[in-house]
């Protein structure tokens, strides 16, 4: 009697070597969550933060909080290509990563293409977008220059509703803690690993 042959099961995204892209407003919690799932996994996993990049910049540096300008559109251009750079480093030497940026689904050539052309196609996006009560209150607990305005963080969370009907995976992240939302993450990857998102 010929032996049926097992179920293919989908590859486990903790163990797998992965370029991930954390998408979301100011207040979304991207960067906390980028480090507890690089915190966490089970392979070497690295965090590249375009913020923490873009700031490497200490004189001249161009304060979007000041006016968006070709300087600071330079300059995260700039952040974006080192940080795509960075990745594909850690990727060929075998070290997975997650990076967060806050994309805007009405600029697909600067951020998603922009991200593809940088990484490489094997890149995941996934879009975190909690409620504006939400982000409202995380980003007043902020310092600095990454603390915005709430008309500012109002705009840019309106914007980001572009993102549903995208084909992209949403986490609304409203009612879940940090560990809460690395678990939905991974489950969300574990899908896009099996069925890659088309973007």
């Amino acid at each position: 009697m010929p032996s049926t042959p097992p179920a293919a099961t989908a590859p486990d995204p903790g163990t797998t070597t992965l370029a991930v892209l954390l998408i979301g407003p100011a207040g979304a919690g991207k960067t906390s969550v980028a480090k507890f799932w690089a915190d966490h996994r089970r392979v070497p996993t690295a965090h590249i933060s375009l913020d923490d990049v873009r700031e490497w910049v200490r004189s001249g540096f161009a304060d979007p909080q000041s006016g968006w300008n070709d300087h600071s559109e330079a300059q995260y251009r700039l952040a974006r290509r080192t940080c795509g750079f960075a990745a594909r480093n850690f990727l060929a030497n075998g070290i997975s990563c997650i990076l967060d940026d806050a994309v805007f689904p009405d600029r697909p050539v600067v951020g998603l293409g922009g991200w593809k052309r940088h990484v490489g196609p094997g890149l995941l996006p996934v879009v975190l977008l909690p409620g504006l009560d939400i982000v409202l209150e995380r980003n007043a607990e902020r310092t600095g220059n990454r603390r915005l305005t709430d008309e500012e963080v109002a705009r840019i969370h309106g914007r980001m509703a572009g993102w549903y009907g995208s084909g992209l995976p949403i986490i609304d992240n409203s009612q879940l803690d940090v560990p809460g939302t690395a678990r939905v993450l991974d489950e969300v990857l574990a899908r896009s690993i099996a069925s890659p998102p088309q973007w």
